[in-house]
């Protein structure tokens, strides 16, 4: 239960994320948003990993690299890209996919098992995201109108993020939960410095030089909002993700992450001034039933978790 509570407590911190995405964005492009979000994630993981240091072999080391760099530049830049060009709304809609996209995963790569009822709740729990952000009306705003592009580049980068949990997943075999976010974080922000802001040390040298990453112009607002999205969305989820996740089956634990879609999309009605109808409430009485199904109903034995 207590990995169950662990997955269900980053899923409604990770629901937050869009959001304060978005007020970030108003000010930002996407590279200096997400840069900012993973620095200060780092100020927050920094510490864990100087006090457990671990020495990796190098197959863990080939892992933890293919890891991060899928999880943090490749994922969070198309994911962030897409949010640019669509709704909150939309890209929390988008999301509602993964733990139909996590539950294929896990069984095809991952070697575990999940029945009829399994696959019920999972299909369900995302019928009931649908439901809840479909519920919204939509209405023009400052922050444009969903379009097909937007929405497409959110679910690919759903996509990269399978890589992530998965080889997550295979790390935890042998080393605890804080220790493979700790790296994978700071290995994946290392990389995302570089792929942002190597450019910009090339200026003079290029006949079109890149924008350094804004600065001196953010508002205390942004800050704040890039501040919450590291510490809290991006950290401390990720830590409570994989906690939960090495104690559960990542295919059970997928149904938690469609209460990021429904806070999302709850948030994004609010910023967008749309309205909550019936289809949403029922969306949140299908989320809500069935991760009290996979919660509470008795498992068989999983088998040990073998990634090819």
């Amino acid at each position: 239960m207590l990995g169950y509570g662990a997955c269900a407590l980053a899923g409604c911190l990770w629901g937050t994320g869009f959001y304060f995405g978005r007020l970030a964005l108003n000010e930002m492009s996407v590279e200096s948003m997400v840069l900012y979000r993973f620095l200060f994630a780092c100020l927050g993981m920094l510490p864990v990993a100087l006090l457990h240091r671990v020495r990796l072999t190098w197959p863990e080391t080939r892992i933890l690299l293919i890891a991060a760099f899928f999880g943090i530049p490749v994922q969070f830049l198309i994911q962030f890209h897409g949010l640019a060009q669509t709704t909150v709304s939309h890209a929390s809609l988008m999301v509602g996919s993964m733990p139909v996209l996590l539950g294929v995963a896990a069984a095809l790569f991952a070697g575990e098992r999940l029945d009829v009822i399994g696959w019920m709740a999972l299909i369900a729990s995302t019928i009931g995201a649908a439901l809840v952000v479909l519920g919204g009306h939509h209405t023009q705003t400052a922050q444009g109108q969903p379009s097909l592009q937007g929405d497409l580049l959110v679910v690919f980068s759903l996509c990269t993020a399978l890589a992530w949990i998965l080889l997550n997943k295979k790390l935890m075999e042998t080393h605890s939960p804080i220790v493979v976010t700790a790296y994978t974080i700071l290995t994946g922000t290392v990389m995302l410095a570089l792929w942002v802001v190597g450019p910009c040390l090339l200026n003079s040298v290029t006949r079109n030089p890149h924008p350094w990453p804004a600065f001196a112009h953010v508002s205390p607002v942004a800050w704040t909002a890039l501040a919450i999205s590291g510490l809290a969305c991006t950290a401390t989820t990720t830590f409570l993700w994989n906690w939960g996740i090495h104690r559960v089956p990542a295919s059970r634990a997928g149904v938690f992450l469609n209460i990021e879609p429904a806070l999302g999309s709850y948030l994004g009605v609010k910023l967008l001034g749309e309205h909550l109808g019936p289809h949403a409430f029922a969306g949140g009485a299908l989320i809500l039933s069935a991760a009290i199904v996979l919660t509470t109903r008795s498992h068989e034995p999983q088998p040990e978790v073998i990634l090819e």
